[in-house]
């Protein structure tokens, strides 16, 4: 494998990764992200990754890797509309002996040139520490919500929702793999039955690295808990969603206080999730649901009588760089007709710096083009950083421009609500979010 030619500093070289390395890259993963899971349990369970995508860092005089990063090859990202392929980055880290190097200025520096050999026009990650990544041109691009859902929670009637049957089972990627994924990549296509209208950074596992390790039920990850059940809701015997969850016991002399913690929650519609979410939260012995990662527009959201009554969070889910910015901004489809200009800044990548004029019908494809910043002035001027933010649809170019990372310029002559219109044109009637962190 030929790599970019990124320079290290002075005692490092670049190492490609094979299977053979996986006793290598653990050892620094449990370095960078501290783990009381034993060495050897950790090797046990599949690795997730696609290894010529996986690049390690070695050091003169240092038994083992000292970075690493990799990523995951989405080439059906979901974006507004339309799919793009995407490098997924992931598994990124650097001893403790050797930080404050450049190494990971590096690392970033070669994933997001390979990024363009592949012709991937926008890399996704979850940030592990959210300062970190906005310096490489990364947005903040969606959150996700978590609860803490009181057992017997009450729930708003949804008609037709006595008419589904929920099985619960062990869960086993034989028997519920291909459901799981058939059900996944539906619930992302249409969410809650809104055809046309899909959920933007919805990602699916793509390979069978990623199929492997999610079935994956060692022990040692179980963190106490029961082994992987699943729930699945069916109308007439036909699948219309799951949940995957794991229960802990626990007494006190007030009774019994289990907790259960839920994964993947997914249903087709409203009367699915009205079943399906009727059946979780009465489980026996148990005292609260945690689901792990919901999209922040969720149907639990409006059908729990109190929401507040469930301690709603919403922290960061998944990040979004543009390598391409004539590409990814032509790739996804726009809520409302738009005729633009940007003046986009990208300091790490130069080459995507310049003024475009984008334009669009609303729900249709679009056009961008490179302009003459002499002959069309910019209408709004933005970094790639805050172009990653509003690119899935759910942050706002006018929240944006309110925090300074936007600014308009109306033409002379012409009335002012660039801004506004902009906005409305890159939202998006559903919540971008991933269901799982990758």
């Amino acid at each position: 494998m030929v790599l970019p030619q990124i320079a290290l500093p002075a005692g490092y070289r670049w190492r490609t990764l094979t299977p053979d390395d996986q006793r290598l890259v653990t050892e620094l993963d449990t370095w960078a992200f501290p783990s009381a899971i034993a060495q050897d349990d950790i090797d046990a369970t599949p690795s997730p990754l696609t290894w010529e995508r996986a690049i390690g860092i070695e050091a003169e005089g240092f038994d083992g890797l000292v970075a690493l990063h990799a990523s995951y090859p989405f080439g059906h990202f979901p974006v507004p509309g339309a799919e793009l392929p995407t490098a997924g980055l992931t598994w990124v880290g650097v001893h403790p002996q050797h930080r404050r190097r450049g190494l990971l200025t590096a690392m970033m520096s070669l994933h997001l040139a390979r990024c363009a050999e592949r012709g991937e026009a926008l890399s996704a990650l979850f940030a592990a520490e959210a300062p970190i990544y906005g310096r490489f041109g990364y947005g903040h691009a969606a959150d996700d919500l978590r609860l803490n859902i009181p057992r017997g929670a009450a729930l708003h009637d949804v008609p037709g929702a006595e008419q589904h049957t929920v099985r619960v089972e062990v869960a086993t990627r034989e028997k519920h793999g291909g459901l799981v994924d058939r059900l996944h990549r539906a619930a992302g296509a249409a969410p809650m039955g809104v055809d046309g209208i899909n959920r933007p950074g919805w990602v699916t596992r793509e390979t069978e690295e990623l199929q492997a390790a999610f079935w994956d039920d060692h022990p040692a990850h179980r963190d106490g808990r029961e082994s992987r059940r699943i729930m699945i809701v069916e109308l007439d015997s036909e699948p219309r969603g799951y949940v995957t969850f794991r229960r802990t016991m626990s007494w006190e002399p007030t009774g019994p206080r289990g907790q259960v913690s839920a994964g993947e929650v997914v249903a087709l519609d409203a009367a699915a999730a009205r079943a399906l979410w009727g059946v979780l939260l009465d489980l026996d012995l148990t005292t609260e649901v945690s689901p792990f990662v919901l999209p922040v527009d969720d149907a639990i959201t409006q059908l729990l009588v109190n929401l507040r009554g469930a301690s709603p969070r919403t922290p960061d889910n998944v990040w979004v760089r543009l390598v391409d910015v004539a590409g990814a901004l032509a790739g996804r489809q726009y809520a409302a007709d738009v005729d633009v200009t940007l003046a986009v800044t990208d300091s790490r990548l130069p080459a995507n710096a310049g003024v475009y004029r984008l334009q669009a019908e609303a729900f249709a494809a679009a056009s961008v083009e490179l302009v003459d910043p002499e002959f069309e002035a910019p209408e709004l001027t933005l970094d790639v950083r805050a172009l990653g933010a509003a690119y899935l649809g759910g942050k706002s170019l006018a929240a944006l421009a309110a925090a300074g990372l936007v600014t308009e310029h109306p033409r002379p002559g012409q009335r002012t609500g660039v801004l506004a219109r902009a906005s409305t044109a890159f939202g998006w009637p559903v919540a971008p979010g991933s269901s799982w962190v990758f």
